[in-house]
């Protein structure tokens, strides 16, 4: 899975990522600090498989991960070129879902583009940048359908599509709310546009630390962008990205006592990827040896086989069986077999749909 971080300079992009992958993006009180998109591959923080480890004596473990870009602040005109903005456009269309971040703090000490804090305003500056260059990506599109359109039935059919969705993003909606019709065939050409405004989105409230304690229910910027983002079908998480940077500096244990002492029950980054999950409908199948134990991420509805598919392409074409017992019936049982005699393994067929927190042992012809 793959994460863009974006937002208008100065709202506390490069920290956040700084924090979610203590990989050093340079930060600073200016615009356009981030030329090249950073990239930060995070382990997935899931105690089961450690768990799992621990009981194996695993030689290794093995974590799902989540790649972040950091993406620089993007401006009004930035579809234009202005701002160095088409490369960094071009850079959001290679991820899942976007990170907005939103600043939603007040400091005197860090200058904003547009001169005063208002969130809805930003996220606005910046859809319009994303539908401006969707607009682009559709005028190229509907010039080539346009030629065969007439002689074409499928062609006719896309460039009526095409249109409709022209004047749906012309009139300041993204391309996620717009009704594709019911026909595979412009199902596939409408996911093939690869539209910005069509990814998922999630956004990072960026807040003082007074305002973690009660999850920035008291900041009126929060509550304007959790009613912006529900009208809209998108995800919200609190965070503030400073206190995100303190807390990756910390080991496990003086990270645990950081978080109480502010009253939190998990970090920014553990809101995130929550988020991500959900918002993209994922989960993780676990596999677990002395070797090795491992989380693997698919999408909920997964079978067996595709789930197999995620390890290796010849789990998938040789599956014959997955022998399937829960983490925690595994744990409590103490090993595959005592689990086995206690009737809490499955043997499972191709139309087997893989569970959250299964661990799989897969069986196949090579």
């Amino acid at each position: 899975m793959k994460l863009g971080i974006v937002g208008l300079p100065n709202v506390g992009k490069s920290t956040l990522f700084n924090s979610l992958t203590k990989a050093g993006a340079e930060s600073a009180n200016y615009p356009f600090c981030t030329i090249d998109p950073n990239i930060g591959v995070v382990p997935v923080p899931d105690e089961r498989i450690e768990k799992l480890g621990e009981l194996y004596h695993s030689k290794k473990v093995t974590h799902a991960t989540i790649e972040f870009v950091d993406i620089a602040g993007l401006v009004k005109g930035a579809s234009q070129g202005e701002g160095l903005g088409n490369q960094f456009l071009a850079n959001i269309r290679e991820v899942d879902a976007i990170v907005h971040v939103v600043r939603c703090f007040e400091d005197s000490n860090i200058v904003h583009v547009d001169g005063s804090i208002d969130p809805l305003r930003d996220i606005e500056t910046i859809n319009l940048e994303l539908i401006f260059a969707d607009l682009e990506v559709l005028e190229r599109r509907i010039a080539k359908v346009a030629r065969t359109a007439k002689m074409d039935k499928a062609a006719g059919k896309e460039y009526d599509m095409l249109m409709s969705l022209k004047e749906h993003l012309e009139g300041g909606n993204r391309a996620a709310s717009f009704e594709v019709p019911e026909d595979d065939d412009l199902i596939s050409a409408f996911s093939e546009y690869n539209l910005l405004t069509a990814k998922p989105v999630i956004y990072a409230a960026n807040v003082a630390e007074d305002d973690l304690g009660d999850d920035g229910a008291s900041n009126p910027h929060v509550a304007a962008v959790r009613k912006y983002a529900a009208e809209e079908g998108s995800r919200v998480f609190v965070i503030c990205a400073q206190i995100e940077q303190e807390i990756s500096e910390l080991d496990d244990d003086e990270r645990a006592m950081f978080l109480e002492d502010l009253g939190l029950s998990e970090s920014g980054l553990d809101k995130l990827i929550a988020a991500s999950y959900d918002l993209l409908g994922l989960m993780s199948f676990l596999t677990a040896g002395e070797d090795e134990c491992r989380a693997w991420t698919i999408r909920k509805g997964t079978k067996a086989p595709q789930a197999a598919g995620k390890i290796h392409t010849d789990f998938e074409r040789g599956f014959i069986k997955a022998e399937v017992v829960n983490y925690k019936d595994l744990l409590e049982y103490g090993s595959l077999a005592a689990a086995r005699e206690n009737a809490k393994v499955g043997m499972e067929g191709k139309d087997y749909v893989v569970k959250d927190g299964d661990v799989i042992l897969f069986r196949f012809n090579v």
